[in-house]
């Protein structure tokens, strides 16, 4: 997902020029303004206006890096050339003549590049420098914020957003790379293996990616490589790999098999696979990127037995949506929306009935654990930075392609996404373009359904006002009213009515804020309750949505109480509360009583339980009672705030947690042995029904 990172660099690159100001880069990467310095893509198949040669050499044990480029520009327009400060330009020519001084900002240095009628031009730089130490003992988030170049006997990765090798800014280009290490190592860049050598000398690779792209990560370690080849659609082979350190090189097989799976079923499902390969690239940081052809995850993530059939399959997606469609990030990131609908979800609704209710159900819960707002509208969504932009970027964007798949239809949903892929393979592409793909198949307008979605933050509040019953010809009738909140939503909402005869699911056409519905019944009915299978998107009433741990770990105002007074506890306990919140936290006494918002309250089991006492709270639930080393619960207080308790036996099983409790967000109560978990679990998700009488 590398668009956006380049568009980024390229605000950035601008700015150092002044061609941007401080306000112009602000509006620029905001989606209400209309205003982008994202890349433009050429039509699909055609040569890229840029191409870039590079030669890298990197040395690990030196932290060494050293490299030549040629970049050839097809078109004499004003170009900006940006490379990280950290790395030494030791020349920098265009058409054999020497550029002038670049100008420097942040870790940034850029070069303005005037127009000129005569093409195509040929930049030249030669650059070196040190790369940082890889540091093995980053968590998740820290990993994925980190945008340093970084090398190690154990791994080099060269993000993108690192500048480690000069690039045109906010443009798309095609590249080739040949990348050299020392033996015992070995490299690889999105794209076609080429040639590859390895000997006592050294080892050697070049690779090309031809189509246009937004830019370019280089990955090495000593791995071991396994290959197999597929057949893709049409006869294209597709050559399958994997670079995988000596400790997992058993999974090689596993995982070859579950690509090729993955690759199969959504050509069936879109259309031919983009590329001629697809690797999965072992990490020794706790990383997950998906990159074109390719995805870098962390060597203990790899292992995880359940890896392969889920977050695997969502990364091969991404070579067609975000890696073969490019999101327009200035006017939102949908990708990720419809890349987690047609990964983790489908692979839920291929499970059971059950298992897709229980993600809707998640993902519901998780929204009604942002604060009123705490989220955003979706063409403001570019990248997951915090829970919050998570829960809104992929799990609110994923219900939404469920409401049209609903909405539509099957087969006109799968034409429209047919038909968009066809038009917008490597071209970048909005929300408005994939309007556009469906409304073109549905033969309708679909402006207010995707407008109250994307552009407007929160979502629906829904209630059953009343409902009564009456006798009719023949049979009965139900006037059910239903109120939502103001502004309306126009939306088709189920409801459920249970009869003496048995069930009946109705779709009832709300666009007013206050609307009666009157439904004809052969049975007598006896109750009836809103959206029971959770298929709308919609803020959670208090008493539907049970309180879980992600509402203190999302939640700014949330507060903590660490009931160790000093020593390592209660440095542990800090550390726990900082890792939960994912900042230093909010921190009030024991003591005093409970401000009026959520609350963490970390401690040894006596002291919890001495705490709940004191303020009249419920006591430890049974569903966690002497069960593990440690424990953590919600409980909903009285003045309808949520309470997250932690709760351990000792030190060691309190600083245990801080690695591994951040992950259960979504979870009412969580038990561990020492780091590993033992029970989990939501308390009940009550749907609004009520009663005919």
């Amino acid at each position: 997902m590398k668009v956006m990172t380049q568009w980024l660099q390229a605000c950035i690159a601008l700015s150092i020029l002044g061609i941007f100001s401080a306000a112009g880069i602000a509006s620029a990467a905001s989606a209400d303004s209309g205003a982008s310095v994202a890349p433009q893509a050429p039509a699909a198949q055609e040569p890229a206006d840029i191409e870039y040669d590079i030669t890298v050499r990197i040395d690990p044990a030196q932290r060494s890096i050293q490299g030549n480029s040629i970049i050839t520009v097809k078109k004499g327009e004003e170009l900006t050339l940006v490379l990280g400060r950290r790395f030494g330009v030791l020349s920098a020519r265009i058409d054999g003549v020497a550029l002038g001084p670049a100008a420097s900002s942040g870790n940034l240095r850029a070069w303005s590049i005037p127009g000129s009628e005569q093409t195509p031009r040929r930049i030249e730089v030669e650059w070196r420098g040190e790369l940082s130490a890889l540091d093995t003992s980053l968590d998740h988030p820290q990993t994925l914020g980190r945008n340093e170049p970084a090398t190690g006997e154990m791994g080099t990765f060269l993000p993108d957003s690192s500048a480690w090798y000069p690039y045109i800014a906010g443009k798309l280009a095609s590249y080739r790379v040949s990348i050299g290490l020392p033996a015992g190592q070995r490299g690889i860049v999105p794209g076609r293996l080429i040639e590859e050598s390895d000997t006592n000398e050294g080892y050697h690779a070049r690779f090309e990616f031809m189509a246009p792209t937004g830019g370019i990560d280089l990955m090495a370690g000593p791995y071991a490589i396994e290959t197999r080849k597929m057949t893709g659609a049409g006869g294209k082979p597709i050559q399958l790999r994997t670079y995988f350190h000596s400790q997992i090189a058993d999974l090689a097989p596993g995982y070859l098999d579950s690509v090729r799976h993955f690759i199969q079923f959504y050509e069936s499902w879109i259309g031919a696979y983009p590329f001629s390969e697809f690797s999965v690239v072992s990490s020794p940081t706790p990383t997950g990127f998906g990159m074109p052809t390719l995805t870098y995850l962390g060597i203990e993530v790899l292992r995880l037995p359940f890896i392969r059939s889920t977050s695997l399959g969502h990364e091969v997606l991404h070579n067609w949506w975000g890696n073969g469609v490019y999101p327009d990030y200035a006017h939102g990131n949908w990708s990720e929306g419809l890349t987690t609908f047609m990964a983790d979800y489908t692979y839920k609704e291929r499970e059971s009935d059950d298992a897709a209710r229980e993600m809707r159900r998640g993902w519901l819960r998780d929204f009604a654990a942002l604060a009123p707002g705490q989220d955003s509208p979706l063409t403001t969504f570019t990248s997951r930075t915090h829970g919050a932009s998570q829960i809104v970027g992929y799990n609110k964007a994923a219900m939404m392609f469920l409401m049209l798949r609903d909405l539509l239809g099957q087969e006109i949903f799968d034409r429209s996404l047919q038909s968009f892929w066809r038009k917008e393979r490597f071209h970048i592409a909005s929300w408005k373009d994939l309007q556009n793909a469906f409304q073109a198949q549905s033969s309708g307008n679909l402006d207010v359904f995707f407008d109250q979605w994307l552009t407007r933050a929160g979502a629906p509040v829904l209630r059953i006002a009343e409902a009564r019953k009456a006798r009719s010809t023949p049979g009965y009738s139900v006037t059910l009213t239903i109120e939502q909140d103001p502004p309306a939503y126009r939306l088709r909402v189920p409801v459920l009515v249970r009869t003496e005869g048995g069930e009946q699911v109705r779709l009832l056409d709300l666009q007013n804020e206050r609307q009666a519905f009157t439904l004809d019944i052969q049975a007598r009915p006896l109750e009836v309750t809103l959206d029971p299978d959770l298929r709308l998107f919609r803020r959670l009433a208090p008493d539907e949505a049970p309180p879980i741990l992600r509402q203190v770990m999302v939640d700014r105002t949330t507060v903590a109480i660490l009931l160790p007074e000093g020593g390592e506890l209660r440095s542990a306990a800090e550390t726990l509360a900082s890792k939960l919140q994912n900042r230093s936290p909010s921190l009030v006494s024991g003591k005093d009583d409970l401000p009026p918002v959520p609350a963490l309250v970390i401690g040894l089991e006596e002291q919890v339980d001495s705490w709940l006492a004191s303020k009249k709270l419920p006591a430890r639930p049974d569903n966690v009672r002497g069960k593990g080393s440690a424990q953590a619960w919600t409980v909903r207080r009285p003045d309808g705030f949520t309470l997250a308790v932690v709760s351990a036996q000792d030190t060691a099983a309190l600083g245990a947690l801080i690695r591994p409790l951040p992950h259960y967000g979504r979870q009412s109560y969580v038990m561990f042995q020492g780091a590993k978990v033992i029970g989990r679990g939501a308390w009940p998700t009550r749907v609004q029904t009520v009663r005919l009488e």
